[in-house]
């Protein structure tokens, strides 16, 4: 994802795909059940906040099942049409995401927000209880999945920030359920406030409160995931670190530096080199071929998944002009 990465950036853009797939699992698992049990405490409470938090629910499980979908998906192999790949297909499956987040969880609490507010009502009758048994215990599942998350993207970020990982990140999967969960643990508390308060006043509007500070909390995740996913879609070039380490690994017998370089992720393990290298002026074209497949093998040894690498000789035109 866009922004600048630190020295100390490990793997951070090329996590382990079966990290991903583990935290994922874990959300989508809880989130079914979840969902379930909010659908029902609703039915019997009416309450908005549990509609909106069920509502959640339902899009954050769909979300999970697209990121695996993405995720085989990209495991095609190159075709005529597609040369580079498929990889890239799971930044496609990270943008609806977002969307989904946005439409189906935000705007829609949002909107239940509004009709709660202009129609407000308590929560009453034998089943009060209820949403607040519901809900603590999904601040546990959550909880728990969200601790999944973080300790996958522990192996993926090393010593970096959260923050730092789900900006620079290239691959979408772990990012986007350390955002998910997170919003869900923290719509979750603000259901509970919500609906806690209007059991103690008798006021629906603190119901709606809570199911606006829910609706808001999801238009903000979802926002922050279209705009990464949209850098990656676009194409991002390669870490800084990675950048250096591909720079440092061209030079060698029978190159003598770089021209310019251009660099881009297919996907969030493949990497396209592209770089206009510097060659003595004396070599044949035997010796330039070698060149480049040592200079090759080099950033390849440097760099493992820089997958896809053109190298065009030339000759530094300072040089021409001092000749």
């Amino acid at each position: 994802m866009s922004g600048t990465d630190a020295d100390g950036e490990s793997a951070a853009s090329s996590p382990e795909g079966g990290e991903s797939t583990k935290a994922i699992i874990a959300a989508l698992s809880a989130n079914v059940g979840i969902a379930i049990t909010k659908f029902v405490s609703f039915l019997l409470t009416s309450s908005s906040s549990m509609l909106a938090e069920s509502i959640h629910s339902v899009a954050d499980s769909g979300n999970q099942i697209l990121l695996l979908v993405g995720g085989r998906k990209a495991k095609r192999g190159a075709t005529p049409e597609h040369p580079f790949g498929f990889g890239r297909e799971r930044y496609v499956y990270g943008f609806i995401v977002s969307i989904v987040l946005f439409t189906v969880g935000g705007l829609f609490a949002l909107y239940e927000a509004w009709e709660k507010w202009h129609d407000p009502h308590g929560i009453t009758g034998f089943w009060w209880w209820l949403p607040i048994v519901v809900l603590v215990v999904s601040i546990g599942f959550e909880g728990s999945s969200f601790l999944v998350a973080m300790r996958e993207s522990k192996k993926a970020r090393g010593d970096g920030g959260v923050f730092r990982f789900v900006r620079t990140a290239k691959a979408p999967e772990l990012p986007v359920v350390l955002l998910e969960d997170s919003a869900a643990v923290m719509g979750l508390v603000f259901a509970l406030a919500g609906i806690v308060l209007t059991l103690l006043t008798g006021d629906g509007r603190w119901d709606a409160a809570g199911t606006g500070l829910i609706g808001l909390l999801l238009v903000t995740v979802a926002a922050v995931l279209g705009i990464e996913m949209k850098s990656l879609l676009i194409g991002e070039a390669a870490s800084g670190r990675h950048r250096r380490l591909i720079e440092a690994a061209i030079p060698g017998e029978g190159v003598d530096g770089i021209v310019h370089m251009r660099t881009m992720h297919l996907g969030p393990e493949e990497l396209l080199v592209a770089a206009k290298i510097a060659i003595p002026r004396s070599e044949t074209g035997q010796e330039i071929a070698a060149a480049i497949d040592a200079a090759e093998a080099r950033i390849r040894e440097a760099v493992p998944i820089a997958r896809v690498i053109y190298l065009e000789p030339d000759i530094r035109r300072d040089t021409l002009k001092e000749s």
